[in-house]
């Protein structure tokens, strides 16, 4: 499987509080957006998976509200979170 425990550890010691920091908005945000990255790659081999095209739609949609949530939480940590994962200019 692409998405491992030892990934997701380290997804989440990385953007999170600490490994076990799994619910924050950042952590969240963070691995949302490897699994669009592995999704994107899919899709790009397999035009016609339109089932994983959805899906794909759907986490767009999640990492979209967290981001706004966390716009309206904490304008300085979700720019942080921004600039980390590299989201916008």
């Amino acid at each position: 499987m692409y998405l491992d425990q030892a990934k997701k550890s380290e997804i989440f010691e990385k953007y999170g509080a600490s490994v076990k920091d799994t619910g924050s908005a950042e952590s969240q945000i963070a691995l949302f957006s490897f699994r669009i990255a592995h999704l994107t790659e899919h899709l790009k081999k397999n035009h016609k998976d339109h089932v994983t095209a959805r899906a794909l739609t759907q986490l767009v949609g999640k990492r979209r509200a967290l981001l706004n949530y966390l716009y309206k939480l904490d304008i300085e940590r979700y720019r942080a979170i921004i600039k980390a994962l590299g989201l916008r200019k």
